[in-house]
């Protein structure tokens, strides 16, 4: 044969590098160990209580807990117990991060997908699905409508595995969204950071979509449990590679991204060991780069087009586990922000953010081009699963207002340097809450005076003043240089941050 006819690799068969594999394994093994879960899950029940209030001691220390004591919090089952572990998750998540929620969207910018996953709506062999990548023009519109009416400044873009939309696509595509600056009250208001939500690549493809100015990476492994994972990901599928998967966060640190999520779709496998492996994982990157994952994130496994729910009927989650699984991972990596997404109802949404939620999304619209269509109804042709909650924006900081919570559109961490390990040190020892406080009041005000009806002003206004007022008392030395940006925001100057 000669050197013209050699078969040249698909870009199927590119993509996987198993040289960025296997560096990662030690003595040919992953971190996580799948029969040792069921066991110390098993070791733990019954646990004593005093067993218990000392791991809730530890967890309001803000050190993170060991995969046997996560499974101690797993097997509580007291009542009195449960609410202990209410209240220190919601004092974790004030400690750290203060009373703030941060909000964000969602934006798909494409549907081709070349996997096959089975609970999936965008799965290749879904012929009844519409398929779609979005252009630079969609993309602006898009961007337009979130920043220019809604008001976001953060978003998190969702991008299926395809040639069409690709490393290339994606960094043009941030590219594009960074671009827009919509008018808003004769000034400009633009999104200011880019989070990704996307396939993993290799480290040559991660420096590229770092280098676009990112905030966080996330890469969500959807169950650690590897006969479920091989069973709803088939193995002639770049998504049967388990272990491709698995090391994508370690991938995007040695490429240079500071702050990655992770996360797992709750109700393929038995809950508790999803819980177990997200455990693992912060505690595997943390010593292995000292930085744990920025966020946490659990989404739901929800109905979608041409998905069989009822294989998934002894696994899917119920509210109680549900709530109970963000206490114990709230409590597990206490470090870590946990996102809470309108996959869920408005009611569970409401119940979770007492239990130590740091953030979640708005005016949610997941079909492809759907934020150009004002009120547009759920289409599953169109889009990954079927949303629980639709409200607006609007509807959710006035519902935050009334619980006493602030909402923040801060993104000024990753513009300061306070990314990577300076984050972890400053949310460990309670520090990067008193930045946050200060910027969620400035990002706020900016909202309410630019977007907010007069309904939801009276709301906010209570809420930034108490804020005013704890800034002062508890960050005095910086007070008067906070005042002087607030009074420039009054004054219509927009993105200050300190």
């Amino acid at each position: 044969m000669s050197t013209s006819e050699v078969k040249q690799p698909t870009w199927l068969e590119k993509r996987v590098r198993q040289d960025e594999i296997d560096k990662y394994l030690v003595d040919g093994k992953d971190f996580i160990p799948q029969e040792e879960i069921p066991l110390l899950l098993e070791r733990h029940k019954n646990p004593d209580a005093k067993q218990v209030r000392d791991l809730l001691d530890k967890s309001l220390a803000i050190q993170s807990l060991t995969p046997e004591e996560t499974a101690v919090l797993l097997n509580v089952e007291d009542p009195q117990l449960l609410a202990e572990m209410k209240s220190a998750s919601l004092k974790v998540k004030l400690k750290v991060y203060d009373n703030r929620i941060v909000t964000f969207a969602p934006l798909y910018l494409g549907s081709y997908c070349v996997n096959n996953c089975s609970y999936c709506g965008f799965k290749t062999d879904n012929i009844n699905a519409e398929r779609k990548v979005l252009t630079p023009s969609e993309i602006v519109k898009e961007v337009e409508a979130l920043t220019g009416k809604i008001g976001h400044k953060r978003l998190i873009v969702v991008y299926g595995e395809h040639p069409r939309n690709d490393v290339d696509y994606i960094v043009s595509s941030i590219k594009t969204i960074y671009s827009v600056k919509a008018k808003v009250k004769g000034h400009e208001s633009c999104i200011r950071r880019v989070n990704v939500n996307a396939p993993p690549f290799s480290i040559e493809d991660l420096k590229k979509i770092h280098d676009a100015g990112i905030g966080t990476y996330q890469v969500f492994q959807e169950t650690y449990h590897l006969p479920t994972y091989r069973k709803v990901h088939p193995a002639n599928t770049i998504k049967g590679n388990y272990r491709w998967r698995l090391y994508s966060m370690h991938r995007a640190l040695e490429a240079g991204i500071d702050d990655v999520g992770i996360g797992a779709l709750f109700g393929l496998a038995d809950w508790r060991f999803d819980v177990m492996g997200l455990v693992y994982h912060s505690l595997e990157l943390e010593e292995r780069f000292g930085i744990g994952p920025h966020t946490i994130s659990f989404p739901r496994l929800e109905p979608a087009l041409n998905a069989n729910m009822d294989q998934f009927s002894k696994t899917r989650v119920s509210d109680e586990d549900f709530k109970k699984l963000i206490l114990v991972l709230r409590l597990a990596v206490p470090h870590a922000g946990m996102i809470i997404t309108a996959r869920e109802s408005a009611q569970i949404r409401k119940e979770a953010i007492e239990m130590g939620i740091t953030q979640t999304d708005a005016s949610s619209n997941i079909g492809l081009g759907g934020y150009q269509k004002e009120k547009s109804a759920q289409d599953e042709k169109n889009q990954q699963f079927i949303l629980g909650d639709t409200r607006s924006l609007e509807d959710v900081i006035a519902e935050f207002a009334r619980m006493g919570y602030i909402t923040s559109f801060c993104t000024a961490g990753y513009r300061c340097g306070r990314t990577g390990e300076c984050i972890m040190e400053l949310l460990r020892n309670g520090q990067e809450g008193k930045f946050c406080k200060l910027n969620a009041v400035l990002t706020f005000k900016e909202w309410v005076d630019d977007f907010a009806s007069e309904e939801t002003r009276k709301l906010s206004l209570p809420i930034i003043e108490r804020e005013i007022a704890q800034i002062r008392q508890t960050n005095p030395q910086i007070f008067d240089l906070f005042m002087e940006y607030y009074r420039r925001i009054e004054a219509g100057e927009r993105d200050l941050y300190l």
